[in-house]
Parts: structure tokens; sequence; C-alpha cells
């Protein structure tokens, strides 16, 4: 029986979770857990935070899977105010960066004193944008289309389709953060170098974790299609992974053609 049939409502009133409040002091943990990494050498309360936030996605994720899949609480109305969720949350995000560049900006705008009034600063040499930035900018355009190919093949029906083209973003995802460590290995200055060092740092470091993220929340769509999940008309979860995919892309365009060309 549906949501619907007892409720007589459109709308979803979640049951009582526990999650909510396993994810609060999960995250409460995970920053403890970094200062106390930071400044005692000590990564206990860190594993163990990142051991409870993973054990509250995996319960929290599937119970919000039943409610969609199988207990018919994902009604139209409930679509539409998920969908305007996604969309203020990425808003959110898009201000989170924006702040970044501002930083950035702020710098190698009007270059202080202590760095020598120079932007790079003298002594800082930064990464050629047309290595490993320009192989990373082709890869994650390159997932923007294969992400919207799979959007289609669901549209579509196209099962098989948007199985093969959601494998290959992942995969995408997954070589685009091997190049990033890779990058940041073979990074000839370090976060303590001056503002650069700082915001270059920040900015694409906090990029990649959204990559991460993204990549995560991707195969869990893969898992969900895989299980059929997705229909032409209730694939929600995949719509909301989607654009944070094609969020994740534009703010990359952002940061090479700022930080990695304009700015190296």
């Amino acid at each position: 029986m549906s949501s619907l049939s007892y409720n007589r409502h459109p709308y979803h009133l979640v049951d009582v979770s526990p999650w909510p409040l396993t994810g609060s002091i999960s995250a409460m943990m995970l920053t403890t857990g970094l200062v106390k990494w930071f400044h005692q050498y000590n990564i206990n309360l860190l594993m163990l935070s990142g051991f409870t936030i993973i054990l509250t996605m995996i319960q929290w994720w599937r119970d919000i899977t039943r409610e969609s899949t199988y207990q018919g609480s994902h009604t139209s109305t409930v679509m539409v105010g998920l969908r305007w969720g996604m969309i203020l949350f990425i808003l959110s995000e898009i201000l989170f960066f924006f702040s970044f560049f501002w930083a950035f900006f702020h710098s190698s705008l009007s270059p202080t004193i202590e760095i020598g009034l120079y932007w790079p600063p003298l002594g800082i040499q930064p990464f050629n944008p047309f290595q490993i930035p320009l192989l990373n900018t082709t890869i994650l355009l390159s997932s923007g289309a294969t992400v919207t190919w799979a959007h289609h093949a669901i549209m579509e029906a196209n099962y098989t389709q948007a199985t093969q083209s959601l494998a290959l973003t992942i995969i995408l995802g997954v070589y685009f953060t091997s190049l990033q460590a890779y990058e940041y290995m073979e990074a000839a200055f370090s976060i303590a170098d001056s503002a650069f060092g700082s915001t270059f740092f920040v900015a694409t470091g906090f990029h990649g974790l959204h990559v991460l993220i993204g990549t995560t929340f991707l195969f869990i769509c893969f898992t969900r299609l895989l299980n059929c999940h997705f229909s032409p008309n209730h694939h929600v979860g995949f719509e909301a992974a989607a654009w944070y995919w094609h969020f994740v892309d534009v703010v990359w365009l952002f940061l090479y053609i700022f930080i990695y060309w304009w700015g190296g």
C-alpha cells in the first residue's frame, strides 16, 4: 500500500530515523579528528569518524531507496520538491566555490608586498596548464557527455546503453581523481607556500572532494540501475546525480581557465 493510500495527500512525511543524529555526530567526530590529526598526528578518531559516516550513508540511502522504489512514497509532488532541493543545494555549492575564487582574485589581481608584488609569487613554479590539467579537462568534459548519454538512455528505457555509459562515467571520474592525486604528489609547491599555494590547493582540493562525492553518487545510481530501480518517468535520484556531476564539470572549467591557465 502506498503512502498516498492512507495519508490521503501526495506528500511524504518521513518516519522517525536515527541517521540524521548519527550523521551529525559523525561529522563532529570528523572535524575533531582532523584537528587531532593536524596537532597530535593521531588518526584514530578520524578513522572512526570515517567508519561511522560510511555506515550512516549506507543505511540512510538504503531507507531512501526503499521509500522511493518499493513503498511508493516519492509521488510526482514529492519529486518536484526533491528537484528543487537539489537545485538549492547546488546553488549553495556555487556560493561555496565563489568564496575560493574571491580569495584567489583578491590575491592575484593585487599582490601584496609579502609575496613580492608579483603573481605567481617568485619561487613558485606553477603547473603547465597544457599537460595534466588539460587532460583532466578533457576527461571531465567527456564524463559530462557520457552521463548525459546515460540520462537519455534511461528516458528511452534503453537500460543496456544506460548501464554502459554510466559505468564509463564512473571510470572517467576515478581516472580524474587518480591524475589529480599524481599531480599533487609531483607539485613543486605546497599549501604552505604563500597565498598561491593556499588558494590553489584549497580550491582544487575541494573540487577533488566533490569529484569523489559525485563519483560515489553515480556509483550508487549504477547499482540501483542494475537492480532496475529507475524507469523513464521515475529516476529523480539519477537526475540529482547528473546535475551534481554537471556542476562539478562547470566548476572545473573555471578552475582550469582562471587558476591553472590565467593565474599560472
